[in-house]
């Protein structure tokens, strides 16, 4: 099991960049240790209080470091704030994706994604006022989010239309129907409320990927 969907790409870490500002990375694992504390620390600033109410001063607070340590990795919020846009990205991609290898099929796979995904939305709720807000603050980083997701899902689909698990004519608006789908879902079962399960609604959705919503004969 596992076997063919294991070969799907776009769902394998890329090759490890610093979310550090350029040239700070961190060089020995204490400093990585530090950076993540204050990636996480943001995560909780920006997600309770927003991008503008919140401080460096606080952030290095919550992550328990001096205020120059913030400064030893980032050169501002505003590059705090966009490093954590790609780091949540990240991290999502890494809780779905060994699920998504496991899955013996792209339909199975699919539904494996959104499970986990509304597991990690659950456990990250500030993931969305975080995207949300960067297409103010930065929406650069607002549109990579989305249009790197988007090709993630696209290139998978491809692989699986290829052994002819899916239709040959799929392409990036199944790719971006289908994100689209997992972002609503995701704010409606996981951060407005949790009443139904995720594996409940990863099966709704993965029987209408396979059977549409059509009635049958």
């Amino acid at each position: 099991m596992g076997r063919t969907a294991g070969a799907t790409p776009g769902t394998d870490s890329a090759d490890a960049v610093s979310p550090a500002s350029e040239g700070k990375a961190p060089r020995t694992e204490r400093g990585r240790r530090t950076l993540r504390a204050i990636l996480d620390a943001a995560a909780l600033e920006f997600g309770e209080r927003g991008f503008h109410d919140a401080s460096i001063s606080d952030i290095t607070r919550r992550a328990g470091v001096a205020l120059g340590s913030f400064y030893t990795y980032f050169d501002s919020k505003d590059a705090v704030f966009r490093a954590l846009v790609r780091d949540m990205s990240d991290q999502v991609r890494d809780h779905v994706a060994p699920a998504i290898r496991a899955a013996s099929d792209q339909i199975s796979a699919e539904r494996a994604g959104l499970e986990q995904f509304l597991t990690f939305a659950r456990g990250h709720k500030e993931i969305y006022r975080i995207i949300d807000e960067a297409e103010f603050v930065d929406p650069e980083s607002f549109r990579s989010h989305y249009a790197v997701t988007a090709d993630r899902i696209a290139a998978r689909l491809r692989v699986a239309a290829d052994r002819g698990e899916i239709i040959a004519d799929i392409g990036d608006v199944h790719a971006w129907a289908i994100m689209g789908m997992n972002v609503f879902l995701g704010l409606r079962f996981a951060v407005w409320g949790e009443d139904r399960s995720a594996g409940e609604v990863a099966d709704i959705v993965a029987a209408m990927l396979r059977d549409g919503i059509t009635p049958k004969d």
